[in-house]
C-alpha cells in the first residue's frame, strides 16, 4: 500500500468494531507479535489535561536524550500527528508500512471468524508497530476513552500510570457518576506499576486510592495546595513545586500549573525507578514545552485565543482563564461543539462573558451540532449570538467585529481549531497582500 491506499483502508474502518473490549485487538498484536510488550510505555487517562502532561513529559524525556514516541487524539493540523517521535509525525511511507502489515493480519482474522478491530485499534496497533520498529526509550500513550476498556490498554506492564482530571464525559460509556468514570480511567492500573494522579474530587480519589490498593501500586497525588504562583501573562508563567523548586511555562492558564505539577510528580516517579533525568533536562524540558489548542494565543491585536474547551470542566477552566488574562476586555467567541456533549453546561459557564457568539459546525464528523442549533442553545444566555455558514466565515465575521484591543476566543470541540487557525492565517495573508 501506498499512502493514499494505507488511509483509505483506516478510513472504511469507521463505525466499525464489535462490544468494548480488548479482544479485537489483543488478537491483532498476537498475529503482529506483541509489538507493545517491547514498549516502555507511560500510560496516561483522565478526562482533561492529558495532552498537556504528555507534551511536558515528552519535552523534558527528549531533553534528557531519550528517544520518545507520543501517541495522542484528537489531532489539530495532520492526521499523522497522533504517531509521533521526538515530536516529528510517523513519514507517509512509515505509516503506510504498518497499515500494509495490518491490513494482512486482519485478513487472516476474517478468516478464521474473529471480530475485526476498529479504526482506532488499528491505528494503536500501527504505533505500537512503529514504535517498536524506531526502538523508542520511553512512549507516551493516551488513552482515546475512558481506561479499562480503551485499546491502549493492552499493555500489561507499563512503567508509569497517570490520571490526568477526571471529570463527566463521555456518560453514555464510562458511567453516570465521578466516581464510575474514574472506576474506568483506573483500569488502566497494573499490579505494582506506580500511579501518579492529579489532586481530583474526593469522588475520583477514593476510587483511585481503592483500585491502586488492589493493585498493590503505590500512589502520588499532586498537592494542589503546594503550587505557589510566582508571575504569569499570557507568554508563559512561573510557579514553585517542592521539591522541584521554581518552574516556567509557556502554557497559559491556572489549570497548567497543575499538569505541569503532575508531570513533575511523574519525573520524580522516573527518577525512582532509576530513570536519569538531569535538573537542567528537567526545567529546559518543561520551559520549552508547547501545545496548542490549549489556550494557545495565535494572534495579536486582536488577541486570538484557541481552547479545546469541550466539556463543562474545561469550560469552567476556560472561563477561569478568560476573567484572569481579559477581565476588561470585550470578548467576541467562535464556537462549535458535537452533539454528544453537554453543550448546554458548556454554555451556562462561558456565554455570559462574550460581546457577541458565532457559532460553527464542526466539518466532517456525523457527531457534529448544527450551527443553527447551537446558536439557539446559546441565545438562552446570551442573546447576540449567529450562526455561521462556515469556519472562514466565522473567522472573518469576529474580526470584522473584534477591535485591536479586543479578544476572540475559538473553542469547543478539538477537531475544528486546525482549520480555525489556517483560516486567521489566511485572513493576515489577505492583509499583508493589501498592505
Amino acid at each position: 500500500m501506498d499512502y493514499r491506499e494505507a488511509r483509505a483502508f483506516v478510513d472504511g474502518l469507521q463505525g466499525r468494531g464489535g462490544p468494548l473490549g480488548l479482544e479485537a485487538i489483543s488478537n491483532l498484536l498476537q498475529f503482529l507479535g506483541d509489538p507493545q510488550e517491547e514498549l516502555r510505555v507511560i500510560h496516561v487517562a483522565g478526562t482533561n489535561g492529558k495532552g498537556s502532561v504528555i507534551a511536558y513529559l515528552a519535552a523534558v524525556l527528549e531533553t534528557a536524550g531519550y528517544r520518545v514516541g507520543r501517541y495522542v487524539s484528537p489531532t489539530l493540523f495532520s492526521y499523522r500527528e497522533q504517531i509521533q517521535l521526538n515530536g516529528e509525525n510517523i513519514s507517509r511511507e512509515d505509516f503506510a508500512e504498518q497499515i500494509t502489515k495490518i491490513a494482512a493480519a486482519m485478513e487472516t482474522m476474517r478468516a478464521e471468524g474473529m471480530q475485526l478491530p476498529s479504526m482506532f485499534e488499528a491505528e494503536t496497533a500501527a504505533a505500537f508497530l512503529y514504535f517498536q520498529e524506531q526502538k523508542c526509550d520511553f512512549v507516551l500513550l493516551e488513552t482515546g476513552m475512558g481506561g479499562r476498556t480503551d485499546a491502549t490498554n493492552v499493555i500489561r506492564k507499563p512503567v508509569l500510570s497517570v490520571l490526568a482530571s477526571i471529570s463527566m464525559d463521555h456518560m453514555e460509556y464510562l458511567g453516570s457518576t465521578l466516581g464510575e468514570i474514574a472506576w474506568n480511567k483506573a483500569g488502566i492500573f497494573k499490579e505494582g506499576v506506580p500511579v501518579v494522579s492529579t489532586e481530583q474530587e474526593e469522588e475520583a480519589a477514593a476510587v483511585i486510592r481503592d483500585e491502586a490498593r488492589k493493585k498493590k501500586c503505590p500512589v502520588t497525588f499532586v498537592g494542589r495546595d503546594f503550587i505557589k504562583e510566582l508571575s504569569h501573562d499570557l507568554d508563559g508563567q512561573s510557579f514553585s513545586y517542592e521539591p522541584f523548586g521554581i518552574v516556567t511555562i509557556r502554557l497559559a492558564g491556572r489549570h497548567q500549573r497543575e499538569n505541569a505539577a503532575l508531570a513533575l510528580e511523574c519525573v520524580g516517579a522516573l527518577r525512582k525507578q532509576g530513570y536519569l533525568i538531569s535538573e537542567t533536562a528537567l526545567k529546559e524540558g518543561m520551559r520549552t514545552a508547547s501545545w496548542k489548542g490549549r489556550f494557545s494565543v495565535i494572534h495579536k491585536n486582536p488577541i486570538v485565543v484557541l481552547d479545546g474547551a469541550h466539556n463543562p470542566d474545561a469550560a469552567a477552566r476556560l472561563r477561569d482563564a478568560i476573567l484572569d488574562y481579559f477581565p476588561d476586555r470585550k470578548k467576541y467567541y467562535i464556537m462549535g461543539v458535537f452533539s454528544d456533549k453537554e453543550y448546554d453546561k458548556i454554555i451556562d459557564k462561558t456565554a455570559d462573558l462574550a460581546e457577541h457568539i458565532i457559532t460553527i459546525e464542526t466539518p466532517d464528523n456525523p457527531r457534529a451540532l448544527p450551527a443553527e442549533a447551537l446558536a439557539r442553545a446559546v441565545q438562552r444566555v446570551n442573546p447576540s449570538a449567529e450562526a455561521a455558514g462556515s469556519i472562514a466565515e466565522a473567522v472573518d465575521r469576529s474580526f470584522a467585529l473584534a477591535g485591536p484591543e479586543d479578544v476572540i476566543l475559538i473553542f469547543g470541540s478539538l477537531s475544528f481549531l486546525g482549520e480555525a487557525e489556517q483560516a486567521v492565517r489566511n485572513l493576515d495573508e489577505i492583509k499583508d497582500d493589501k498592505s
